[in-house]
């Protein structure tokens, strides 16, 4: 009798544990269930943005997928099946291709456009992103909306928003109507800057280098600076590519801020830097010593925009026009004010320190 009690008892012992190792890998099973169909909605947007992409030549597959996204959430119905995994692609792919983004960023080539461009690049994004939120604040903008236009308008575009959602503690609607800003008044400064740059007489290298230093968007700017020449569009890459580098410092500023502001307010604080920053600077840095082989690079690359692409679709289904233009009107006015801002900061700069020949 003993030895079956024994036996039962053991028997008890080795099911429970089972037990309890199983109810985890339900509950993640069922995640990821919930998850599938938005993720597979992001993922196909994402990757017909990409094909997209290479029918138009020098159109950008980040503002495609953002536009489709668009199109489609005021255009037809979105399932609500699909927004759990909408989310998490407008968060998850969004961070993992900010983070390999980090390898197309060498800080010697960076440094290499000279004190007074960098300068310039500093000025640009500093003074728009605090006069952005000066502006904001006198027009009664809630604090995260004045954050994520700040960043984006300042740095580089959607990407930008994204990444500072998470310091900001923003609503979905907030990010939405930060993108759709972007997106509009970004597109509207392909033509503008190039022709404000002729209209001021500077050379192709020199319109290069305002193209870089005041559209929002990567894709924006190599469109922009495509269209004036091969060298123009070089330098104004560069120049971009030293106000993405930016986007590490001032994301980790405003958790800080943040952070700081939420723990005197008794509420859950935000991570002091997201790791996903740590992950931009840490690629940035492998970058930049030379060690990575080109085949990698160009494979990350291509991944990076796939997932940003991504990513953005799903951005895209979160922005309504109508309550853009409902409920955004002072937003819409600082978008504007910021793009003035940015532009005449980046005209001034590249008079005073036009690009090194």
């Amino acid at each position: 009798m003993r030895h079956d009690d024994v036996s039962v008892e053991s028997r008890r012992n080795v099911s429970l544990p089972k037990a309890a190792e199983s109810a985890p890998a339900a509950a993640s099973t069922w995640q990821f269930r919930q998850l599938l169909p938005g993720l597979a909605a992001c993922i196909i947007g994402g990757a017909i943005a990409l094909a997209a992409s290479r029918l138009l030549p020098g159109a950008s597959p980040l503002l495609i997928a953002i536009l489709l996204g668009a199109i489609w959430r005021n255009t037809l119905h979105v399932p609500e099946i699909l927004m759990p995994g909408v989310a998490v692609s407008a968060k998850k792919l969004l961070r993992t291709g900010i983070v390999l983004l980090g390898l197309q960023l060498s800080l010697s080539t960076i440094l290499g456009l000279g004190p007074g461009v960098l300068l310039v690049v500093v000025l640009c994004v500093g003074v728009t992103f605090g006069a952005t939120l000066l502006i904001g604040k006198w027009l009664g903008i809630d604090l995260p909306q004045r954050l994520l236009i700040a960043a984006g308008f300042s740095i580089c575009g959607a990407a930008a928003v994204a990444a500072a959602e998470g310091a900001t503690k923003a609503k979905q609607d907030q990010v939405a109507t930060a993108v759709g800003l972007v997106v509009l008044f970004g597109t509207l400064m392909i033509p503008i800057a190039p022709a404000v740059g002729a209209l001021f007489g500077m050379d192709e290298e020199s319109i290069g280098m305002l193209v870089g230093a005041s559209i929002h968007e990567v894709a924006q700017v190599v469109a922009a600076g495509g269209a004036v020449s091969s060298s123009a569009l070089a330098v104004a890459v560069t120049v971009k590519l030293a106000r993405v580098v930016t986007l590490a410092p001032i994301v980790a500023g405003v958790s800080i801020y943040m952070r700081k502001k939420h723990a005197v307010e008794g509420a859950k604080t935000p991570p002091l830097v997201p790791l996903f920053v740590v992950g931009f600077i840490a690629a940035m840095l492998l970058r930049t010593t030379g060690t990575v082989p080109a085949p990698l690079l160009e494979a990350a690359q291509m991944a990076q925009t796939f997932l940003l692409a991504a990513a953005m679709f799903g951005l895209g289904l979160g922005v309504h026009i109508r309550g853009l233009m409902s409920s955004g009107s002072r937003s819409l006015v600082l978008a504007a004010l910021a793009t003035l801002v940015i532009l005449v900061v980046a005209v001034a700069g590249t008079l005073l320190f036009p690009p090194m020949s």
